[in-house]
């Protein structure tokens, strides 16, 4: 299965766009049904039980603009870097929780791609993405893709009920990460300049 769109992100720069997508914290908390996205040393050792245990005591650290851009640009996605998330969505009449592991095969501004795949109980998927940040005129346009193969009950919905859950999630995702960055620019001019330096 292919997706593919344009968000496009209001009175927002590209190097704000680039360190907000790259923060394991705000993709986290804009994606619907995440309950967490951590780094792993192993992604064929991972223990989803005691990350999802961890991730409940845990409080999430800031995020932009509260959040100092230095610490969000550490704590930063990475190439090479694998990242286990635990993620639920609703697909037609099932909800499953799927272990996901997802690796930055390549991390160059303003492009990111990636790879990953996720197993549930009845289900799983493997899948190749990748976003482009392009600047325009009134902020910033996220061109993205997913290429997916999804096996199990999901699939056996077809491409007819995915989609639609596809897009709503994708939708939910971005509209989350503009209201996040919408007081980006209303701070001082200092911030923007701070989140530039660290591109």
């Amino acid at each position: 299965m292919e997706f593919d769109g344009t968000f496009g992100l209001a009175d927002v720069t590209t190097e704000e766009v680039w360190l907000a997508l790259s923060d394991p914290v705000m993709i986290k908390n804009a994606l619907p049904g995440c309950q967490f996205l951590v780094e792993v040393d192993n992604p064929d050792d991972v223990d989803f039980d005691a990350l999802e245990e961890a991730a409940a005591e845990e409080e999430d650290p800031a995020t932009l603009p509260e959040a100092d851009p230095e610490e969000v640009a550490e704590r930063g996605l990475a190439q090479g870097g694998h990242y286990a998330a635990l993620v639920q969505v609703g697909v037609g009449s099932v909800k499953p929780r799927f272990e996901t592991v997802v690796t930055i095969d390549r991390r160059e501004f303003p492009e990111m791609d990636a790879s990953g795949q996720g197993s549930a109980s009845d289900s799983s998927f493997e899948m190749d993405s990748g976003m482009t940040l392009v600047e325009t005129d009134d902020g910033v346009d996220v061109e993205w893709w997913t290429e997916a193969d999804v096996f199990g009950r999901v699939a056996q919905m077809g491409q007819r009920v995915i989609n639609p859950v596809a897009n709503r999630v994708v939708g939910r995702f971005f509209k989350q990460v503009q209201k996040e960055l919408s007081d980006v620019g209303d701070e001082s001019s200092g911030l923007r300049d701070r989140i530039s330096s660290y591109i």
